[in-house]
């Protein structure tokens, strides 16, 4: 392990890494972090192995508050902060990620406040919708699970769409297994908690978010739901999890296990299970709920719409039809090959699955990410997105 994190050390600079694609064409690929020890050690090993990329992510960041808001960013940081209160709801059910929060902060030499605030992507998209009344909307990520069947095991997949500024900063955490939390695999951005993952005790876990249902600024951030399902042992306490913490912000949980896949709608007052297959053996989601109807005032008439099939259809909408076009018919057989054909698809031009980097755009695929369970569980992980990218796999150290 000393040699490992050494040779980490050595090569952690982000923009550096390259693989050559099947073409023979040199591409990025996503450097490994290793974190281990105490919560706060794990993440004073972030904070400081990557504290240039941190510094500059951050500061395009808050151009990017500048931009949205017109305003001052440190001034939106901590009006956003104060009307909230997702510290203590962080500190009730995953006080050991406020832990790793504190050690970034302190690794990479940014004030606390600006650290914990990165960490609220889906909250600040809510506090803006409030400040806007209504007129934000977010349309990111397309997921997919696939359960174990007798010949093959369970995947979970996703294409995470983010703000533009993160590109280059993309880097998958390896948090080496300790007494507090198994061996985890997590695809994030330098200076952020994650955003989608796996464990090595077989739970996984891939997310949507779903703005137009209710939020609380008292409830626990997206960030944290994901790695609190992340530090569970087991699909039961993952799922026990999920359901039972207060929620800050409506997102969608499709959370993977040895033998299933399980897709969780969450708002601030209810979680709601949707499957679009009668027989769960396939799941797929984007940004728009279709179980869980605890919606925001504002919100309710594009609900209904949505609800309807009523054109026009949203970037969601499109993207949702895509997948269900490819993946719902029970002749195909699911292979990680037709999964990662899927997320590097454009079939409707309008709302693509795969959203290739444009400077000038607002988001696009930061990454595409597959999680394998069974008796070989990997990660395999893209540079950007996958029409551009080549998957690259990683196994657990521990062997099963």
């Amino acid at each position: 392990m000393k040699k490992i994190t050494f040779l980490l050390l050595l090569c952690c600079a982000l923009a550096t890494a390259t693989v050559t694609s099947a073409a023979g064409k040199p591409q990025k690929k996503v450097p490994v972090l290793s974190l281990s020890g105490t919560p706060y050690q794990r993440g004073f090993q972030h904070g400081v192995q990557l504290r240039s990329a941190i510094a500059e992510v951050y500061k395009k960041w808050k151009a990017s508050i500048n931009k949205d808001t017109g305003k001052d960013p440190d001034a939106v940081i901590a009006d956003f902060l104060y009307t909230s209160d997702y510290k203590a709801a962080i500190l009730k059910y995953t006080p050991a990620l406020w832990q790793e929060i504190q050690g970034m902060a302190a690794g990479s030499g940014q004030k606390e406040e600006d650290v914990l605030a990165f960490q609220l992507i889906d909250e600040y998209w809510g506090y803006l919708d409030r400040l806007k009344n209504g007129s934000v909307a977010k349309e990111h990520c397309s997921a997919i699970g696939v359960a174990a069947t007798k010949s093959s095991p369970t995947y979970i997949a996703q294409n995470i769409d983010i703000d533009t500024f993160m590109q280059g900063y993309q880097v998958l955490l390896h948090i080496v297994a300790a007494e507090d939390v198994p061996e985890q695999y997590i695809m994030s951005c330098a200076g952020f908690l994650g955003f989608a993952g796996m464990n090595y005790d077989g739970v996984g876990v891939v997310i949507n978010a779903l703005t137009e249902l209710s939020s609380q600024p008292e409830g626990l951030p997206v960030a944290f739901v994901t790695r609190g399902i992340l530090n569970q042992n087991s699909g039961e306490k993952a799922l026990d999890f999920v359901q039972n913490v207060k929620h800050a912000t409506g997102q969608n949980y499709l959370i993977g296990t040895n033998k299933e896949v399980v897709n969780l709608e969450a708002s601030a007052t209810t979680v709601v299970p949707f499957y679009p297959v009668a027989s769960r053996q396939v799941v797929y989601h984007t940004n728009h709920a279709l179980a869980n109807h605890d919606v925001k005032p504002w919100k309710q008439e594009y609900h209904a719409r949505i609800l309807a099939g009523t054109t026009p259809h949203t970037n969601s909408q499109k993207r949702f039809n895509a997948l269900q076009a490819r993946l719902a018919n029970p002749e195909t057989i699911l292979s990680p090959e037709v999964i990662q054909a899927t997320l590097r698809s454009k079939d409707d031009p309008q709302g693509p699955v795969c959203v290739t980097y444009n400077k000038k755009a607002s988001s696009f695929t930061f990454s595409s990410v597959l999680f394998t369970f069974g008796r070989k569980p990997s990660v395999q992980v893209t540079y950007g997105s996958p029409d551009t990218a080549d998957y690259q796999e990683y196994f657990f150290e521990q062997i099963i």
